[in-house]
């Protein structure tokens, strides 16, 4: 078997099409997982007993199930109860919602790290709660959340070729698809390889340098 990468060149449109998939997919999950998470976090740290033990429930269903399990479940499942997605909503959603219960951990976790005497202090300066989350914790905990949630989102990027089940155009099922039409499974798998990992090494290295700019200001201001 010989490497071709002819094929590679002659196929660079429908790859180009399957990357911006990814691509879309991928950050607006990340987005959505973002928003979603922080607020579960949110509700988690200052709602009552209620509140966490409902949405803490939740979180450990999405987190101790696989991936393909749930977008399964979405995609095939949800026309018995009425809930008819197309590939790419159903990706997307179930992206979102994977992505969100994990963030939401790391969201709490740096809660967490806050020093309690911070909060107790902007409380004793007339601060409300929204303020202190803004002006204080937020702040304080972006620095602690940073490394785990770039970890996270090279994770999901890597958890979005599990969309290709579900017949959503993206690079895996891509590619998938030119090393069934060429036979050139070879050239197939090796810029499959190259892309996810050009895009984990530019996500860790725009991580680093976000985490370093971050300590630098809030050293700075210390």
């Amino acid at each position: 078997m010989m490497f071709n990468p002819q094929v590679i060149i002659e196929k660079l449109p429908e790859l180009g099409s399957g990357l911006f998939v990814t691509l879309l997919l991928w950050i607006a999950g990340i987005a959505g997982g973002v928003v979603i998470g922080f607020l579960v976090a949110t509700a988690r740290r200052f709602g009552g007993f209620a509140t966490n033990a409902v949405l803490g429930s939740v979180v450990e269903v999405l987190r101790g199930t696989p991936f393909l399990i749930q977008i399964f479940l979405l995609y095939y499942g949800g026309p018995f109860v009425g809930l008819m997605l197309d590939p790419i909503p159903c990706g997307l959603i179930g992206l979102t919602v994977y992505s969100a219960a994990y963030y939401s951990e790391i969201f709490r976790a740096g809660f967490a790290a806050v020093p309690v005497g911070h909060v107790e202090a902007a409380g004793c300066l007339g601060m409300t709660r929204l303020q202190t989350i803004r002006r204080i914790q937020i702040p304080e905990m972006a620095l602690i959340v940073l490394p785990p949630a770039v970890n996270l989102s090279v994770i999901l990027l890597k958890e979005s070729a599990v969309l290709s089940i579900i017949t959503v155009p993206e690079l895996t099922a891509t590619v998938s698809a030119i090393g069934s039409q060429q036979y050139a499974y070879l050239e197939a798998i090796f810029i499959l390889a190259v892309v996810y990992w050009a895009l984990v090494e530019l996500t860790d290295r725009l991580g680093r340098a976000a985490e370093y700019r971050l300590s630098r200001l809030r050293f700075s201001k210390a």
